[in-house]
């Protein structure tokens, strides 16, 4: 049997456990782009029977939990409130899982946890490693499928449903084994799985295959074909191999007490590392390399785009909040009359008068986007000692670099310069070609290198920009070694300390940073400061413009 073949089969038979205890498995996801072989699948999903509905990741409160129908409450003259998808049990599909908000993703979790009714099903069309189902809905569903790869002539099968139904039937009379709970529980600890979610549903998943397959009670199959479904898409390490058995003899076992024979079906000493094994085998082949991306943000590369915000005009709607109208806000009229129609019985009989219906200012309910802001690329340079005029040239070729293509990313650049005594903004943040020539055609060089002068400007130019709506990023051109303080005396032990200080400070602050050392002879000092910063560090000691746009463009997360 082919590789696809094989994966095919054990999504479908992830489903059929599906189908046998829904309430239990909760659900899976399926990781696959649109094509024949999602279809396929997605034909099954709708073969499994049952209220169903499909949802869009955008969802809003009213669909999802039911409320105030404002046109039949204003034509009944009463309050006429309808339900929502959460009020009976039915088998959520949402797709394009990837893009689901937090927001929703904490609404359908609260839904699942409180509802044993309810099912959902994550169509996840990630193309890259890190555009992936929210992780608070994906560890309370059972399964995880990949169909990536899988080819139309290997997707083959349908759903046993003379099985199933009998399954169904047996299921609350399968027995499970005492071991079986701390066999799996010790086994997800193996694979770095620390949520007890996924023994327990394992356990359930094991109960279904017993079930499906006609047995009264959990078999060593069953425990290890569970742990192969549940385990693989959670394990978040390899795990270690058993400690190796020392040369001391072994000591004589003490006298064996009366055995009880198992009872057919029943579960005897079950064999770790075979399930170990069973489960190693099936792990992602990308498993360390998404361990390595860890938190990377997928919406900051590529387009340049910053860190969410919250907008007043335009963006991506989110839900409707009580507020005042300023003149900048605006207010939305459903909203407003959902929440002011429960009082409209009230108010006639109390506040006489013309109107059909009465608004009051609590009533009122105002729009709110969700935009990203624009992101400011903020160069600090060490402009100090001989090699000042060097480094000032590298910056302003790259800043001339970054900035044309800063209109189509929509960046915006500052520079600033530390030497002699303290620090200076020779370039307010700008997406001005213009402006940007004319500020750089002479940058001064020379003294000291009050390194903590230069942080601490960059650290209020970023809070300041963050002020404004814009998400920041640091780029250090230094070599890293302070000789001028704070308060602009020479010392290097005091400087130092300084610019310690400083980066603490930063690295509070939350602002990626990257720190490129332009030191000739490589030192402690660079790395130092980008530990201190919580920074990327980056040696280049001989850089060109060309060279050092792409690296800060690398590491700030293009």
């Amino acid at each position: 049997m082919s590789e696809g073949a094989a994966r095919w089969d054990r999504a479908l038979r992830a489903l059929t456990l599906l189908a046998v205890d829904p309430a239990g498995l909760r659900g899976m996801v399926l990781r696959a782009r649109v094509g024949p072989v999602r279809q396929k699948f997605e034909a099954l999903v709708a073969d499994l029977g049952g209220e169903a509905h499909r949802i869009h990741p955008e969802i809003g409160d009213a669909e999802l939990y039911g409320g105030l129908d404002v046109t039949a409450t204003l034509a009944a003259g009463r309050p006429v409130v309808t339900g929502g998808l959460a009020d009976r049990p039915c088998r959520l599909i949402l797709p394009m899982a990837e893009r689901c908000a937090p927001d929703l993703a904490a609404r359908l979790a609260q839904l699942l946890d409180a509802s044993p009714g309810h099912s959902l099903i994550l169509l996840d069309e990630g193309a890259e490693a890190d555009e992936r189902a929210p992780a608070p809905l994906s560890e309370r569903l059972a399964f995880t499928a990949d169909l990536d790869g899988i080819g139309r002539l290997e997707a083959r099968g349908e759903l046993p449903h003379a099985a199933i139904a009998a399954a169904r039937a047996r299921l609350p009379r399968i027995a499970l084994p005492d071991e079986a709970a701390a066999a799996l529980t010790a086994l997800a600890a193996r694979f770095g799985i620390d949520s007890l979610r996924a023994p327990l549903l394992a356990l359930r998943a094991a109960r279904a295959a017993a079930a499906l397959d006609g047995r009264d009670a959990v078999a060593e199959d069953d425990i290890r074909e569970a742990a192969e479904l549940v385990y693989p898409s959670r394990a978040t390490q390899a795990p270690e191999p058993p400690p190796e058995e020392d040369d001391t003899p072994p000591q004589e076992p003490p006298e064996p007490e009366a055995e009880t024979p198992d009872d057919d079906g029943q579960l005897g000493d079950l064999p770790e590392e075979l399930l170990v094994e069973a489960v190693a085998a099936l792990l992602p082949p990308d498993l360390l390399t998404r361990l390595a991306e860890g938190k990377a943000s997928r919406a900051a590369r590529g387009s340049g785009a910053g860190a969410k915000r919250r907008g007043n005009r335009r963006g991506r709607p989110l839900p409707s909040r009580p507020g005042r109208p300023g003149g900048r806000e605006r207010v939305d009229l459903v909203a407003t009359l959902r929440a002011a129609a429960p009082w409209q019985t009230i108010r006639r009989r109390h506040e006489p008068g013309p109107g059909r219906v009465r608004v009051h200012a609590s009533d009122i309910r105002l729009r709110r986007y969700e935009d990203r802001s624009d992101r400011l690329v903020i160069f600090t340079v060490d402009a100090s000692g001989s090699l000042a005029m060097t480094r000032l040239n590298e910056a302003k070729g790259a800043v001339e670099l970054l900035l044309a293509e800063a209109y189509a990313r929509r960046d915006h650049v500052a520079l600033i310069a530390f030497r002699g005594a303290g620090a200076e903004l020779l370039l307010p943040p700008t997406r001005s070609l213009v402006q940007t020539k004319r500020r750089l055609a002479a940058l001064p060089g020379g003294g000291g290198t009050p390194l903590a002068a230069g942080l601490q400007a960059a650290g209020l130019l970023a809070h300041q920009a963050q002020g404004r709506g814009l998400s920041p990023r640091l780029a250090i051109l230094t070599d890293g070694r302070a000789n001028v303080s704070l308060e602009g005396a020479g010392g290097r032990a005091q400087a130092t300390e300084d610019a310690a200080r400083m980066a603490r400070l930063l690295r509070a602050q939350g602002v990626p940073a990257l720190v490129i050392d332009t030191a000739a002879r490589r030192g402690d000092a660079g790395r130092t400061l980008s530990d201190g910063l919580g920074a990327a560090y980056l040696a280049l000691p001989r850089a060109d413009a060309r060279r050092l746009s792409g690296a800060i463009s690398s590491a700030l997360g293009d």
